[in-house]
C-alpha cells in the first residue's frame, strides 16, 4: 500500500475547426466566448496582482491560464451519432497517448494548467463530453455514463490511438471506471494501460453531493437548472475548493461560460442522472477497481467535502495495493488548485508504474 500526503502549493494553439475539420475564424466563435475574451483581458492585471500576493505567501507565482477562446480555437469538432463534439489533441507525436476526461459541470478546459507540461511528455487527447462545454447539448437526450464511455472510445479511434492511459476527474472518474471494466472484456477497442483518478465518486456510498446536485436530481431539477446563476455557481465552487485556493473571478466566468454555452442550463438536470448510474453499476465499477490488471493511481484533494479524504479511506479499504497521493488543504479541483502537485504525483506514478506487478500482468494478458 502506498499513501503519500503532500502539502500542495496553489496556482492560480491552433484554430477551432468545424465538423469536417476545416478551420473557423474568430468571427465564428460563440458570442459568449467573444465576451469572455474581453473579460480575460480585464482580469489580466488582477491576476498579476494576485500572483504577487500569492508569491508573498510562499505559493505559486504563475497563475497564467490558457484563455478559453484560445483553447476553443485550437480544437476541432467531430460528429458522433449526429452530435457535434469538441475535441483537442496535442503533445508529442509517437509518445504514449493520454486521455484526459473532465468532470461535472465543466469541460476539458479544466486541464489547461496541466496541458503544456503533459504535452512535453505525452500525446494528449481530450474532449468535451456530450452535454458539456463546447459540445452539443441536445435538450431531450437521455445522457448516460455508458454512452460517454462509447464517445471516449470513438474519440480515441478518431485520433488513431491504439493504446492509451487515462487521467480523469469527478464525472470522468465514472467514465474511466467503465473503460477499465471494458478493458477486461472481449472486443476490439484501444488497449488501456493505466488509470489515474482525481477527486470523484468512485464509491456511491462515500459520495457527498453538493446541495445543488441533490436538487438537480430531484423532481424540481428542471426548475432548479433554469434558475442557476453565476452567483450560485460561485458559492458552490467556493465551498468545494480548498480554503487557501479559492476560485477567482476569471475562473468562475470561464466555468459559467462553459456551463451555459448551447443553453447548458436546460440539460443540467438530465446530466445529473449519473448519480443514479453510479449506484446501479456499483458492482461493475468497483469490481473493475478491485480486479484491475493495469496500474491505478488516486491523486486527491483531501479537503474536498464531496470526495476528499473520506473517499480515499474507502478506496484504501476496498482496492488492493492502493497507490494514493493526498493533497493537504486542496479541494475538489486539484488540477486547477494545485496543478504542480498533481503533475508531480502523476509523473512519478507513470515513471514507476512500469515496474508494478499490475503493469506486468497487463503486458502479458490479452483479450479473447
Amino acid at each position: 500500500m502506498m499513501v503519500e500526503i503532500v502539502m500542495a502549493e496553489a496556482s492560480g494553439s491552433g484554430k477551432l475547426r468545424d465538423g469536417r475539420g476545416r478551420r473557423r475564424g474568430l468571427d465564428a466563435l460563440p458570442p459568449a466566448l467573444s465576451a469572455l475574451r474581453l473579460r480575460e483581458r480585464e482580469y489580466a492585471v488582477e491576476r498579476l496582482v494576485g500572483a504577487g500576493e500569492r508569491y508573498a505567501r510562499g505559493m505559486d507565482s504563475t497563475p497564467t491560464r490558457i484563455p478559453l477562446a484560445q483553447w476553443a480555437e485550437s480544437g476541432r469538432t467531430i460528429t458522433w451519432r449526429g452530435h457535434a463534439i469538441f475535441t483537442r489533441t496535442g503533445g508529442r507525436a509517437g509518445a504514449p497517448a493520454l486521455l484526459l476526461i473532465h468532470g461535472f459541470p465543466t469541460a476539458s478546459w479544466d486541464w489547461e494548467a496541466l496541458w503544456t507540461p503533459l504535452a512535453a511528455r505525452y500525446r494528449l487527447v481530450t474532449l468535451d463530453m456530450l452535454g458539456f462545454g463546447l459540445s452539443a447539448k441536445p435538450p431531450r437526450h437521455d445522457y448516460s455514463l455508458m454512452e460517454q464511455a462509447d464517445l471516449c472510445e470513438h474519440v480515441l479511434a478518431d485520433a488513431g490511438v491504439a493504446d492509451y492511459h487515462v487521467l480523469a476527474h469527478d464525472y470522468g472518474d465514472s467514465v474511466a471506471q467503465e473503460l477499465l471494466a471494458r478493458s477486461g472484456e472481449p472486443g476490439a477497442r484501444p488497449l488501456l494501460r493505466s488509470v489515474a483518478f482525481l477527486n470523484g465518486g468512485l464509491f456511491p456510498e462515500t459520495h457527498r453531493p453538493a446541495l445543488i446536485q441533490r436538487l438537480l436530481l430531484s423532481p424540481l431539477g428542471p426548475v432548479v437548472a433554469r434558475m442557476a446563476s453565476r452567483r450560485a455557481l460561485a458559492g458552490t465552487m467556493r465551498r468545494i475548493f480548498g480554503a487557501r485556493t479559492p476560485p477567482d473571478a476569471a475562473l468562475l466566468d470561464t466555468f459559467w461560460t462553459l456551463m451555459t454555452n448551447h443553453d447548458g442550463r436546460g440539460v443540467m438536470h438530465r446530466l445529473m442522472r449519473y448519480m443514479v448510474e453510479r449506484r446501479t453499476h456499483r458492482a461493475r465499477w468497483v469490481g473493475a477497481l478491485q480486479a484491475a490488471r493495469v496500474p491505478l493511481k488516486v491523486i486527491d484533494g483531501a479537503a474536498d467535502p464531496i470526495s476528499g479524504a473520506h473517499m480515499v479511506a474507502r478506496y484504501r479499504e476496498l482496492v488492493p495495493h492502493p497507490d494514493v497521493t493526498l493533497l493537504a488543504d486542496i479541494g475538489h479541483y486539484p488540477q486547477v488548485e494545485a496543478p504542480d502537485a498533481v503533475l508531480a504525483a502523476y509523473l512519478a506514478f507513470r515513471d514507476t508504474a512500469t515496474g508494478s506487478p499490475a503493469f506486468s500482468a497487463s503486458r502479458t494478458w490479452s483479450r479473447t
